[in-house]
């Protein structure tokens, strides 16, 4: 426990008091009428400390109603039974530290006062009334900053089985924050997720309600049109054989056709080679022939006349030997046995329709129960993410009501709330402190006085220091519990002039 008290405070031009000493007992009494400076000791002391008010806002400690070249305040404190002198002054608009008299910087100046004491601390605990000043959040966070958070193991007892059986083992994986984000997140997809799921299910269904239930056997089925694709092929095989036929007949018809042909050109220039003329002259140079040209022309026609005869009958020996080949040869006549293959096979198309289908409605029929089971997969994992969610709300409900239980504990008039439950049942942070239903700004000068008293011995047991605390306007509250440290009381008594005593 750390013990600060003050011994004794000296002023020197600060604000009206232009040479002051005041020795401190256990309890001091400031006394006087208004204006006479009973506030300016204590902020006196604040402004040596940190610059400024009890309240700790901006001071001027200047001189008002006289001049002064220089404002001096120092303070003997003593810390644990060491005592140490601290001292602040202010010339020509220059701030000077001095520790036991020794001129410092601010920087060492403000190192030995972080060594001493907390600065928010110190305020709330030297001026009853400073902690309400404080935004909620930092009042929050002092009154905490002592107070040790329930256990998982203390808040899961006192939670409902099925909740403490679904939490516990989790929080042995991840902290309660990660819990949170993994099964928000999961809950966000799997919302979507299930949404798709069930327009999937239903798709599959309105699919195979256009089947009607397939009773057929399909064994059978399968069986006959087995028996029929194998006579289709048979029948094929028989027409690829006649094709094969009709293929070689076609090839000797085709060079028949093309023989024939030569030998149709072949007649008709025979007339003109038959009748041919031996001219008397030549057809080029129109000179006429002697004997022996008229000869050789004889000659070269007879020649011709030969040769035309010899290629023509070779084309008919050929002709001939094809028209032989051919007689040989077997041309099927396929149309009756294409007629018979498309029989068969449109006699097989509503097997394979009935196979087809009665396929189709199974795969759908796994389809939807493969459907049916992810939307139901789907169902239980938000369904669990929504519990999980569920049982951390009741979780931080419960720790919230365990913590306040533990900081209430502390407090004998005053009740503080730490929590507040949302309409989506989520635990929301905050701060309010009451006295007798009545928060602390509807309360009457004397009840925040006590209310401020009460608070900084909470926070001065919690904080294990102990330290002088100022009450302003004491004479507003006729009774109070005796707070620990020094008590510094400042009374208004008309018409007299600032007296101070100590005990």
């Amino acid at each position: 426990m750390r013990i600060i008290k003050f011994v004794t405070l000296n002023l020197q031009n600060f604000k009206s008091h232009r040479d002051l000493t005041v020795k401190f007992g256990d309890l001091t009494k400031i006394t006087g009428d208004n204006a006479k400076g009973k506030s300016s000791i204590p902020e006196a002391i604040s402004w040596l400390l940190y610059g400024t008010t009890v309240f700790n806002s901006k001071l001027d400690p200047t001189p008002i109603t006289y001049e002064a070249e220089e404002t001096m305040v120092s303070l003997l404190l003593e810390v644990d039974t060491k005592q140490v002198l601290l001292g602040r002054g202010l010339k020509k608009g220059k701030t000077q530290y001095y520790i036991n008299e020794a001129p410092k910087k601010a920087g060492d100046f403000t190192e030995i006062l972080e060594q001493l004491f907390d600065k928010e601390l110190f305020f709330s605990l030297f001026n009853p009334q400073y902690f309400f000043t404080l935004h909620w959040e930092k009042q929050r966070a002092m009154v905490l900053q002592y107070v040790t958070a329930p256990a998982n193991k203390e808040v899961l007892k006192t939670m409902l089985d099925e909740q403490k059986k679904c939490l516990e083992p989790l929080l042995k994986k991840h902290s309660l924050e990660d819990l949170e984000g993994i099964h928000k997140e999961n809950k966000k997809r799997m919302d979507k997720a299930y949404i798709a799921a069930q327009s999937r299910t239903k798709t599959l269904k309105e699919q195979l309600e256009q089947f009607a239930e397939q009773s057929a056997p399909l064994d059978s089925l399968k069986a006959e049109l087995s028996r029929i694709d194998k006579e289709v092929r048979q029948k094929e095989a028989e027409l690829d054989s006649a094709f094969e036929k009709n293929r070689d007949f076609d090839k000797v018809q085709a060079r028949i056709n093309l023989l024939q042909d030569q030998i149709d050109m072949s007649k008709e220039y025979w007339p003109t080679l038959k009748y041919e003329v031996i001219k008397d002259s030549c057809a080029t140079c129109k000179r006429p022939f002697d004997e022996e040209a008229r000869k050789a022309a004889e000659e070269d026609l007879e020649k011709r006349k030969q040769e035309y005869t010899k290629k023509h009958d070779q084309l008919r020996d050929e002709r001939k030997v094809l028209q032989e080949q051919q007689s040989s040869l077997e041309y099927v006549d396929t149309t009756e046995l294409k007629s018979e293959i498309k029989r068969l096979d449109d006699t097989g198309q509503p097997l394979r329709v009935a196979i087809q289908n009665y396929s189709q409605f199974n795969i759908l029929q796994e389809q939807v129960s493969r459907a049916r089971s992810a939307e139901k997969e789907t169902l239980e994992s938000l369904n669990d993410s929504i519990f999980v969610l569920d049982t951390i709300k009741a979780f931080k409900a419960k720790e919230a009501e365990l913590q306040t239980e533990k900081v209430q504990a502390l407090f004998e008039t005053l009740s503080i709330r730490l929590f507040e439950t949302q309409k989506n049942g989520e635990v929301k942070n905050t701060f309010i402190i009451e006295m007798d239903g009545k928060p602390h700004n509807m309360l009457s000068l004397s009840e925040g006085i006590r209310a401020g008293l009460e608070l900084r011995e909470v926070l001065s047991q919690q904080s294990e220091v102990i330290a002088p605390v100022f009450v302003d306007n004491a004479e507003s509250i006729t009774k109070f519990k005796q707070p620990s440290g020094q008590l510094i009381l400042s009374r208004v008594v008309a018409g007299e002039d600032l007296k101070i005593k100590h005990d």
